[in-house]
This record gives C-alpha cells, structure tokens and sequence, in this order.
C-alpha cells in the first residue's frame, strides 16, 4: 500500500487551508462538514469562501502564509496556485509531523484527499494514492449507484442496538451471525425501503428474543422506464439485482433485461391487443404466491406502473394478501419518448396543460371524453392508440380541433430503434395505413409538436424523420 488509509476525527479541531480560490473552498466544504474549525489564509477570497466569512462559518486571516501559521493546526492543506508557497507549507507541516496535503502534488502529501461516498455514518473513501483523480471519481461513480442512501440509516439502527446485542449474546461468534442475519433479513429490508418503525420494530423483537426475524418474501413493483437502459433509478438498479423471480411485460427492454440477476427464474406477463399471455388478475395472484413463497418478486413494467401500467391493481391484491411490497415510479413513456422526439410536453408559449389519454380502453372501445380533449392550448398523448389512430384523430376533429394540428407518431421511443412521423391530424391516419409502423408507439397532438423539427436532438440513425416530408 502506497497509503495507509484511516478516518480523522477533526470535529472542533482547528485546521489550515492556505489558498482563497475554488479549490480551497472544496477542500474547506469537506472540513466543514466534518466538523473543523477552519481558519483561511490568503490575500483574497472566492465569491464561495467569502459568503463562508460573513456566516462566521470560517476563520478568514487575509494575507499571505506565515510560518507562525503551522502552529496550532491539526491538519494542513495547500491550495494556493503558486508552487513555491505550496512547497514550502508542505515542508513546514511535515518538519512538525503535522498531516498536510498539497492539491495536485501527491509527492508533497503526507496524505491523499478521497473521493468519498457519505452515507454517515457509513463512508466509503476511494483513493488512487495521487496516481488518477479522475479515475476515483469514476469509481466512486459507479458505486454509488449500488450503495443505497439508507444506508446510513441502517447503520444508525444498528449502532444504538449495538449494547443490548452485546448484553443478550455471550460471544462475538453468536453477535457477528446475529448482525450478519440481521443485514441479510427484512429488517435491512423494511429500513432500505423506507419503513424505519417497521424496521425498528421487528430489531426490537429480534434483539428480545435473540433470534432475527424468518426471511420474508416480498415484491418490486419496478418502473422500466420507456427502453433506455439509462433512465432507470438507482433503487431499481439495485432491486432488479436482489431477485429470486422476475415477471416482466413486453415493453420492457432487452436492454434493460440484461441488467437484472441472471440466475433468477424469469415469467413472461406480456400483452399485446387480444392476446394476454397472462390475465392479468392471475398475474395479481401469482406476485401474491411467489412472495408467500418466501422469494422476492421483481414485477419489471414498461415506463411507469402507475400510469397505465395497472400497477394500482396488483398492489391492491398483495395488500388485501398482506405481502410486503415496494414500488419504485419510472419515467413514463410520455415523459421518456416526448424528450427524445424533442417534443415539449409543456412550452408556456403554446399550451396550458398536458393530458395523458389511453388509446385502448377496458372494454375495448375509444370512447372518451372528446369534448374535453378537443380544445387547443393543451398537449394530448395517447397511449396504446395505433390501432385507434384513425378514430382518435377524426373525434379529435369532430369536436373542434383544427385538421392541420400538428400531430406526432413516436415510435419505440428512447431506443436505437426509434423513429418519429410527424404528420397533423388530418394526414396521420393514413401515414399509419401506408407505413409498417409498430408497437410501442405513442401519440402527441398539439402545437407543441411543430417544435420538433427545430429541436429534435436524438437521431440512432443518422438520417432525417422517416415521413416527415410526405406529411
């Protein structure tokens, strides 16, 4: 090991910082919020370290460095832009055998700033030993899209327990496998998905009993997001690797499944019009079974399960079975595809409001609202309305809006497949007749859509809309 690694406590320490720019004010954020008393020395201030002084957060001596200045602190750091001066705090600090660093020249440090993941009290410092910052920062990166912020929470549960654990078991053994469950269990499980009495609650029984609670089953209820793998959230990146079972639609990208844990079993719950895989009360039932089971459950839907994705069904059934649940929101396809088409949903120069419309109802008609959606000033998107484009756009025109309203197809939006057909109401049906244009396809109608020609930034293919022209 090039460096040693440790955690100073500097709570109320005094420590240096020499330099007064933008460096300087990071290195004195990271003392601040390690609790140091900070003093500053330099002949002027960044705009950040002086708002800083006037909050009395920091010491401000406005001058040069003095060699009187290593006396008192606890740790010292260099951030000045001159290399001389740097050079010399460094020597200074390290005749006194007082921990300095210098930014940006590892050789004159007796210690290395991390890239730290904080999750206090739980922090994770990352370090190269000054070979590449930048690289740290990459891997801090990566990590902290798989270390939940909840972790600190946990780790805060778990310390005020820690003197009772000690008292109710007689060895370190029987406490390191009491811990080691109680981590692995649903009490970690009810802390990391926000549910701390609970959490609280089942440790408080554990630690009485001395035994940890059974493992339980339970279901992800997780948005997928409209294709792009990147859109998704870190939490369902993290649930989509902890499952036993994986029951996913047909919207959901191939992408996307080749981030979830590859020895799960995996179940197709896919619908496509008139054909149903699974109905979906018996998809209801299933999650509900496989939970009891004792396994966790990830129910993988396209976009977000809230929003036309009937996630309110199936958690009203694992509620009325008492499973324990978790649901993590995704962006929508309206949301998703709309900002990849480079369509605003909202512009405050051509609409008031935006009207999310499913193109498919229950009973298999399109029997909606007209009179409340044909009106301008608003943003319309159909969802499952391909099959329904020809009745959609003459209703929408039977009941007031104009037939040159600008109207969109985006098709398999967020993916490299994604096209987009611009067209207008009148000339949108039969762009879908004359073309081979495919599910998942979503509808956007409004004045917003004229914008796309002129900001339209995600193009996989390289090449101009498909159709645009002819319409």
């Amino acid at each position: 090991m090039k460096f040693l690694p440790i955690f100073l406590d500097v709570r109320d320490q005094p420590c240096l910082v020499v330099g007064g720019g933008g460096i300087a004010a990071r290195k004195v954020f990271l003392l601040l919020r390690a609790g140091a008393r900070v003093t500053v020395v330099s002949p002027e201030l960044c705009h950040e370290l002086k708002e800083k002084q006037h909050s009395g957060e920091i010491e401000y001596l406005a001058r040069a460095f003095a060699p009187t200045d290593i006396e008192q602190p606890m740790v010292v750091i260099a951030a000045t832009d001159n290399e001389a001066v740097n050079r010399h705090v460094s020597e200074l600090a390290k005749a006194k055998n007082i921990p300095v660093n210098v930014v940006d020249a590892p050789e004159l440090c007796s210690f290395t700033m991390p890239s730290i993941i904080d999750r206090s009290p739980v922090q994770i410092a990352i370090s190269t030993g000054g070979a590449s910052p930048v690289l740290a920062r990459l891997l801090r990166s990566r990590l902290e899209t798989v270390i939940p912020a909840a972790y600190g929470q946990l780790a805060a549960l778990l310390e005020s327990y820690r003197e009772k654990v000690k008292q109710r078991f007689s060895s370190i053994t029987e406490i390191r496998r009491f811990w080691e469950t109680i981590l692995e269990g649903p009490v970690a499980d009810r802390l990391l998905a926000g549910k701390e009495n609970e959490a609280r609650a089942l440790l408080e029984a554990a630690v009485a009993s001395g035994q940890p609670p059974s493992l339980q089953g339970e279901v992800y209820l997780v948005g997928a997001g409209p294709g792009d793998p990147d859109l998704l959230t870190f939490k369902a990146l993290r649930l989509m690797q902890q499952a036993d079972v994986v029951v996913y639609d047909r919207l959901v990208s191939q992408g996307i499944m080749d981030m979830v844990r590859r020895d799960a079993e995996f179940i197709y719950a896919g619908k496509e019009r008139n054909k149903h895989t699974i109905q979906q009360e018996d998809i209801n039932t299933l999650l509900a079974r496989l939970a009891k089971e004792g396994k966790k459950v990830l129910r993988l839907k396209g976009g977000d399960p809230f929003i036309f994705g009937r996630g309110g069904e199936e958690i009203e059934t694992l509620m009325k079975e008492g499973v324990t649940f978790q649901v993590v929101p995704g962006i929508t396809a309206a949301a998703g595809c709309a900002a990849y088409a480079g369509i605003p949903l909202t512009h405050r120069d051509y609409v008031q409001s935006c009207t999310f419309v499913t193109g498919h109802l229950k009973d298999g008609t399109i029997n909606l609202n007209w009179s409340s959606l044909a009106h301008p000033g608003q943003t319309l998107v159909f969802y499952m309305g391909l099959h329904g484009v020809r009745s959609i756009c003459e209703n929408l025109v039977k009941h007031g809006l104009e037939d040159r309203t600008p109207a969109a197809l985006v098709e398999k939006g967020t993916s490299q497949e994604q096209k987009v057909h611009m067209g207008t109401l009148a000339t949108l049906p039969d762009l879908v007749q004359n073309h081979d244009i495919n599910p998942p396809t979503l509808i956007i109608v409004g004045e917003v859509v004229a914008l796309h020609d002129k900001l339209k930034w995600f193009d996989p293919t390289g090449h101009e809309d498909k159709n645009s022209a002819e319409c």
